[in-house]
């Protein structure tokens, strides 16, 4: 399945700075069983209505309950949580 994070950084955030350590964050969840890619891609247009990052995760189903409890995911919400004024997560088959 795949599964996405697209999130909004507050106003005060600096998205050109977070996008690589947010990046070789996500990259660690590739130690995850069941977790086979990741994607981070930052938004290519700047408007006040769009979203800043979206994160794409291919992964087993099975392995989503195993990548809500790892540690590079603990990080993400401990330490990045804070600084997101929205985040839509979704997830398809396909």
């Amino acid at each position: 399945m795949k599964h996405y994070i697209i999130a909004k950084w507050n106003d005060d955030c600096d998205r050109e700075a977070l996008l690589e350590p947010v990046t070789k964050l996500f990259e660690e969840m590739l130690s995850v069983p069941g977790i086979h890619a990741v994607r981070v891609k930052p938004c290519c247009v700047s408007r006040s209505n769009r979203y800043d990052l979206m994160i794409e995760m291919e992964m087993d189903r099975e392995a989503l309950e195993k990548y809500d409890v790892c540690e590079p995911h603990l990080k993400w919400k401990e330490k990045y949580g804070g600084m997101l004024s929205g985040k839509v997560i979704f997830d398809s088959e396909d």
